[in-house]
């Protein structure tokens, strides 16, 4: 059970907490506690760097002592993964699939690998070609090269192709142009291009004088010529004809005897391509094209080859290359290379039965396991008020998980456009615990994953992660560390799910008092009904003032405006005549009989209640400054500040309503911890507090 140290981290001065491993460890605090900062102390632990982007703003500019942020215990979570937005904003809602890499959290498990190294083994013969004949690949290289730099139309080829740019005007580097051949040796030299480049780059200097912006020597009578040069040639056109003619020269040998003498014309022409040659050229590509769609099914032959495994035997056939379906490509030398391909599909013929087999086993379990994953997803989503479901499908040799819409039958892109925020956190906090079950951190951090739902789909999203079920995952039995700022977890751990979960959760309080966190542990009998907490209080409290101000809360909370609870409102509100609202509402003192009816039944829970005792106090502040001076926590030090400055605009006006709200019931109080051991109270409402009352 680790002791974790953290230090001099943001708001954080030091903070020392416990992790239990192998359970769900809920942290829970006020928003500014530090929380935040804990889950990333922790991410960057390992590195230095990032964690030094933690130090705190007071030191950045003045750390004479160099005080540096620091984190200790936390050694054995080499491996952390952490549920926050910057984790919703890199791996969620991309644009082709639900989750980054669904097809490795969802599919590629031991199993499923085991299988695909069994169904690789039976493609070794036709793969083994390739890693044999070098030639191979390079032959595959250069047809895709030449491929890419056609751009067919339906009516031959695309003006906006390399092919066209560098052909079809004629090839201007083996017909020098009438006027420039002065500079021949230039342009048939291995520097052409850059050459080009940069003798046109001179022509914005021409007009300034009329000596060569290079060597000054005088240009008067070859202005035109030099210009000319910029006219005919681009150094990018060029790059692309002298690419092409390399690339046909590697493939030379590919062609058939007829079909190089029509190329060699063609890339030799003077004059440019003719609507004949165009399409001569475009039959070229589709031959090239079909061959090269062969080859590389047989390079990447795998798994995914497959989708009709009831005939394997004519699969296999239809991978096999026919050269006089690609005429112009059908040499002797293109024979010699397919050949061995050929020959190790027709062995792979043989063992076709064995290899339906195989891939069927694996469509088997790849079929589960998108049937799991759908319908505990599916369920969850249902459930939880969502109208959306989910499918898993198969795409280029992997897998991915798509978002569907009930409402629409294709799949949503860009799903957070989509989502309202509590959706698109709901979605990424469930594909999170499955990615989290993929990778199996030593660390699991859900830093505030669930504060923006509502009761219900927090309660869904908590019985989901964390409920022991033999035929779903979850994360039962991994060390996770819930950081939030919302009680509702805790009371459905401790309240709800608590016989359901194994191993029982661990809770704990974090306060935050000047950069120093206290953590402070909670266990099922902490959580208590407001009317439990009051009774806890009036008996735990040594000062009458704090017991009644305790039950004055307690008449409220069971809605009793009886008149107990109307003659301490007029203690607090120190009237020395006690009142009370008739039926109208209107204020009127209280009868000697509806007093003592009141204080008997205050003495029931208090036995040493004397009104005017009390009063004496409620009017003297400085009695009321020295209790809020002693009181151990914040949540009566409020509470006697409002008995000093009752409802004045003493203080803030957000204060004030902080301060109002505290007072009076005016939420839903089922479950709670006790304000009076656990410090709910922020420390900035108490500071500003604590500065009014000096200076006053």
């Amino acid at each position: 059970m680790p002791m974790i140290v953290i230090s001099n981290c943001n708001n954080i001065k030091e903070a020392c907490i416990v992790i239990e491993n192998n359970k769900l460890n809920i942290k829970y605090g006020i928003n500014g506690t530090g929380k935040s900062t804990i889950a990333k102390a922790l991410k960057y632990r390992s590195n230095l760097k990032d964690l030094n982007s933690l130090l705190p703003f007071k030191l950045i500019e003045n750390n004479p002592d160099n005080i540096q942020p620091g984190i200790t215990g936390a050694e054995e979570y080499n491996n952390i993964m952490i549920f926050d937005e910057s984790y919703i904003e890199q791996f969620t809602f991309q644009q082709d699939e639900l989750v980054k890499n669904s097809f490795e959290i969802f599919i590629k498990d031991d199993k499923y690998q085991e299988n695909i190294d069994a169904i690789e083994m039976l493609f070794t013969d036709v793969k083994s070609i390739f890693r044999a004949d070098e030639n191979l690949v390079k032959i595959i290289g250069n047809l895709q090269e030449l491929s890419n730099s056609f751009s067919s139309t339906s009516g031959g080829m695309a003006k906006s192709g390399k092919m066209y740019k560098a052909f079809g005007m004629g090839n201007k580097i083996e017909n020098i142009p009438e006027g420039l051949e002065c500079y021949t040796e230039y342009l048939k030299s291995e520097q052409n291009t850059a050459w080009i480049k940069w003798q046109t780059s001179g022509n914005n200097f021409l007009e300034i004088s009329s000596n060569c912006p290079f060597c000054t020597s005088s240009i008067d009578t070859k202005k035109e010529t030099i210009k000319l040069v910029a006219t005919e040639y681009d150094d990018k056109t060029v790059g692309y004809l002298l690419n092409i003619i390399k690339v046909m020269e590697n493939l030379k040998a590919y062609f058939t005897d007829e079909s190089q003498v029509t190329i060699e014309k063609i890339t030799k022409n003077k004059t440019g391509i003719s609507d004949l040659e165009s399409n001569f050229l475009k039959n070229i590509k589709n031959e090239i094209d079909s061959l090269l769609n062969q080859l590389l099914k047989l390079q990447h032959l795998a798994f995914f080859s497959f989708h009709d495994v009831d005939d394997m035997v004519k699969q296999i056939k239809k991978l096999q290359i026919d050269l006089y379906l690609v005429p112009s490509l059908n040499s002797q030398v293109t024979q010699n290379a397919i050949s061995p391909l050929n020959e190790s599909l027709d062995q792979l013929i043989e063992k076709a039965g064995l290899l339906k087999g195989k891939i069927n086993l694996q469509k088997k379990v790849i079929g589960e396991r998108i049937e799991q994953y759908q319908d505990e997803i599916q369920e969850f989503l249902k459930f939880a008020g969502y109208k959306y479901t989910i499918t898993i499908e198969e795409s280029q040799q992997e897998y991915k998980m798509k978002l569907k819409h009930e409402d629409m039958e294709k799949a949503v892109e860009k799903g957070n456009q989509h989502l309202s925020y509590g959706e698109r956190n709901a979605f990424a906090l469930i594909l999170f615990m499955y990615d989290c079950l993929a990778k199996n951190p030593d660390l699991i951090i859900l830093d505030d994953p669930i504060s923006s739902f509502d009761k219900n789909k927090k309660f869904a999203i908590i019985e989901r992660l964390f409920r022991n079920n033999k035929e779903k995952e979850s994360f039962k039995k991994r060390t996770v560390l819930m950081l939030t700022h919302d009680i509702d977890p805790i009371i459905d751990m401790f309240k709800v799910l608590y016989s359901m979960i194994e191993p029982v959760p661990v809770a704990s309080f974090l306060s935050n008092k000047q950069g120093m966190i206290n953590e402070l542990p909670i266990s099922k009998n902490d959580l208590k009904t407001f009317a439990q907490v009051c009774m806890e209080n009036i008996e735990s409290c040594n000062e009458t003032i704090n017991k009644l101000i305790y039950l004055r809360r307690y008449f409220e909370v069971l809605d009793d405006k009886s008149e107990a609870y109307q003659l301490l409102a007029s203690l607090f509100h120190k009237r020395d005549i006690p009142t009370q609202r008739d039926e109208d509402g209107n204020k009127v003192e209280m009868t000697e009989e509806e007093i003592s009816k009141a204080n008997s039944k205050i003495k029931e829970h208090i036995d040493s209640f004397d009104y005017s005792e009390e009063l004496t106090k409620a009017k003297d502040k400085n009695f009321l400054k020295s209790l809020y001076d002693s009181s151990q926590n914040n949540y009566e030090k409020l509470q006697i500040y409002r008995m000093i400055y009752g409802e004045a605009d003493s203080v803030n006006t957000v204060v004030q309503k902080f301060i109002n709200e505290t007072y009076h019931i005016e939420n839903e109080y089922v479950s709670q911890l006790n304000p009076r051991k656990y410090e709910m109270i922020p420390e900035f409402i108490i500071e500003q507090c604590t500065n009014y009352i000096n200076q006053s």
